[in-house]
């Protein structure tokens, strides 16, 4: 049986990377094959620092959906890939890449990854993780401040200026791709355990 594909999206910090822990923790995770769509942007070593900093990262466009796309159809197939890694600090890829090999589970997490039709169309399950965009924007902030060497003044700049208005342009319209929606601003075991028990259920299926 050719690997199954699950696409987890959401705004940003809306809480993705939690779900889809909770959801493995749930499953059999040696079985299960985790990818962030984030490591597909494009690569930027081209560009200066100030021009990578301006660039749209909550646009489709800033993402290398040919690639992500080739290698997903490598994966399905059986075959491993070698997958870019995203360096946020620099804001380009990373000069290394990750041998990755197929697993009977495969699930790509990022707020866009709903929105390729291409990549929608080879999926088992869409799944969209929501949450109001004031504690996004809290979560945001601390994430990009600790974790991605950020200044307050430019997260808030950035949220203002592309997060905020891409999420109601391109990734909230998404939702409707969804077959199942999680609100991430109260409990959701009910939501994460329908899910689980879907995978679960599928890899019975598999050898």
């Amino acid at each position: 049986m050719n690997p199954l594909l699950f696409l987890v999206s959401g705004g940003s910090a809306s809480g993705k990377t939690t779900v889809v822990r909770e959801i493995l923790k749930k499953t059999r995770p040696g079985n299960v094959l985790k990818i962030n769509h984030d490591d597909y942007y494009h690569n930027q070593d081209h560009l200066s620092m100030e021009e990578r900093r301006i660039i749209n990262y909550d646009h489709p466009s800033s993402l290398d959906n040919d690639l992500l796309l080739t290698h997903l159809e490598t994966l399905l197939a059986g075959k491993s890939i070698q997958k870019p890694i995203y360096d946020f600090v620099n804001n380009t890829r990373s000069d290394t890449s990750e041998l990755v090999e197929p697993r009977p589970i495969i699930i790509i997490e990022g707020i866009l990854v709903l929105h390729d039709k291409r990549i929608r169309d080879l999926s088992t399950m869409n799944i969209f993780v929501e949450l109001d965009d004031d504690t996004r924007f809290i979560r945001r902030l601390t994430r990009d401040i600790k974790e991605r060497g950020r200044t307050m003044e430019t997260v808030i700049e950035q949220y203002l200026s592309t997060v905020k208005p891409m999420y109601h342009s391109y990734i909230k319209p998404t939702k409707r791709y969804a077959d199942v929606i999680i609100p991430n601003d109260h409990k959701h075991d009910i939501a994460v355990d329908l899910v689980a028990t879907k995978i679960n259920a599928l890899q019975k299926q598999t050898p």
